[in-house]
């Protein structure tokens, strides 16, 4: 199999290739060529998988250049009790009113870009050796929250690699902030961004770009790749969670094999929604994709409409890791749906000189077809959050109460009564002051205290990751202008 770019599909490049250069040269996003399938009966092989024999396994069915042993070995490490505090990695939990949690949010970080990138290091480095590269890597991340702090980690002292995250000065929550900046480790490095998230996105992507940057580099002995889901090897490990909660539904006997479920997804990139679409397209028994958005709900508009607009207000929220209005992965889609590099290349293009572009009729059909949409404001969010408290004693984090607000709304109006599986994508000790304030606590202790006081108020008991937090000792305070960045990295590779 081979991997293409959806702004120029006569490239053509083998996995390895893809994850170790991150992103197309132009700008494009790698995909595979063809997305391959899973019948009733691997499904059913995979029920009596461990995870990581599940990850192995549908990893290995995309990256034919890695071999199942090495894959296996990868997942066991990336995947195991030294990493995640359950051996189910992402174990799925019926609520009182009948939805599936998928909780995604018992890695090392305590946010679902642990499910990713604690393998995407095993993958880009077993890559580097398959490609022959010689000079040193360096990740360049922009986060919204939760992939800075996974990235640092999954990427902490490994050889032959530096990280560098930036993230939005303001933009992330306290917890989020302290993760990063405590962050330990010889190669890594951290620096907020005046502005919003897209502000470092776009930063980011501005980097790869540069071709006097990467020449420069070259003779210092580096090259730049990406941890950031426009990286295939992000979304990959993704797809797996998909796989696996519907498999771990069927043992449950709470479906059976072939009965189809819904998903909803809180996405500001939408890469996590992405690799939702990957799995139903590979044949997992998946009837409709509800996207959730937060008030920053550009994408409600978009699946809605078929017209992408981000010339509207950005609004920081509760839910951080969502507060985007350029959704990079829709790329991905917008490419496997019209099967046109050229179609693809004129909405970047329009995206990159209007803000906005609109979609083929057909393409907009094909979109509906599949997702349904919804969005919560930070107010229906709190009570969100305090009504399942108090309904069934589940504590949820603001972006899954997103998800499980326009799930409740997608129920009621939809009636078929499918399963649904609402992704949780953070531990709520991550937004401390959010959830307590759901909870009716208003006044908050101070500093990493806060994360006793929401241990107190609900009952439940802080991942020790984030427990841990106290007392560390703050390494990066750097904050720079958007237009800096370059500079920033620069120094970081002396």
């Amino acid at each position: 199999m081979y991997y293409v770019s959806t702004r120029d599909a006569s490239l053509r490049y083998t996995a390895a290739q893809a994850i170790v250069q991150g992103l197309s040269r132009e700008g494009g996003l790698f995909l595979p060529s063809e997305i391959p399938q899973l019948s009733r009966e691997d499904l059913t092989e995979l029920t009596r998988c461990s995870y990581p024999e599940r990850a192995a396994h549908i990893m290995g069915l995309y990256l034919d250049d890695f071999s199942q042993e090495e894959l296996l070995g990868f997942a066991e490490k990336a995947y195991g009790p030294a990493k995640f505090d359950t051996p189910a990695a992402a174990p799925v939990v019926k609520t009182e009113d009948g939805a599936y949690v998928m909780e995604l949010w018992h890695g090392p970080t305590c946010a679902f870009k642990d499910m990713a990138l604690q393998m995407l290091p095993y993958l880009l480095t077993a890559s580097l050796r398959k490609t022959g590269e010689q000079k040193t890597v360096c990740i360049l991340v922009a986060t919204s929250g939760d992939t800075g702090k996974a990235a640092l980690e999954g990427f902490r002292d490994v050889e032959h690699t530096k990280i560098l995250v930036f993230y939005p000065d303001g933009g992330v929550s306290d917890i989020q902030k302290l993760q990063m900046v405590t962050q330990e480790g010889s190669n890594v490095g951290v620096c907020a961004v005046r502005g919003n998230f897209d502000d470092a996105q776009t930063g980011v992507k501005t980097l790869f770009s540069d071709v006097s940057l990467r020449e420069e580099l070259a003779a210092r002995g580096y090259f730049l790749s990406s941890a950031n889901s426009i990286n295939w090897g992000r979304v990959l490990p993704q797809i797996v969670y998909y796989v696996s909660a519907y498999c771990d539904l069927v043992t449950a006997e709470q479906i059976t094999m072939g009965e189809k479920v819904d998903v909803c997804v809180p996405t500001g990139n939408f890469g996590n929604i992405l690799a939702a679409y990957y799995a139903r397209c590979m044949g997992v028994p998946i009837r409709r994709l509800v996207c959730a958005s937060n008030a920053n709900n550009v994408l409600t508009d978009f699946l809605t409409t078929g017209t992408y607009d981000r010339n509207r207000p950005f609004y920081q929220t509760a839910s951080p890791s969502m507060d985007i209005l350029i959704s990079s992965n829709l790329e991905r889609l917008l490419y496997l749906l019209s099967g046109s590099d050229e179609a693809v290349r004129g909405y970047m293009a329009q995206l990159a000189e209007t803000g906005r572009y609109t979609v083929s009729e057909e393409i907009k059909n094909a979109i509906q077809s599949v997702f349904a949409c919804g969005f919560c404001d930070d107010a229906g969010t709190e009570a969100m959050i305090g009504e399942e408290y108090k309904r069934s004693g589940y504590l949820l984090d603001t972006h899954t109460a997103v998800a499980y607000r326009v799930a409740e709304q997608f129920r009621r109006a939809d009636g078929s009564g499918a399963p649904m599986i609402v992704a949780s994508t953070a531990s709520p000790f991550k937004f401390c002051a959010s959830v307590l304030d759901a909870l009716g606590c208003r006044e908050h202790r101070n500093g990493t205290a806060i994360i006793g006081q929401l241990a107190e108020a609900s009952g439940r008991p802080a991942p020790a990751p984030l427990a841990g937090l106290a007392g560390k000792q703050v390494r990066f305070g750097e904050v720079v202008d958007k237009g800096a960045m370059r500079a920033v990295v620069t120094e970081f590779l002396q």
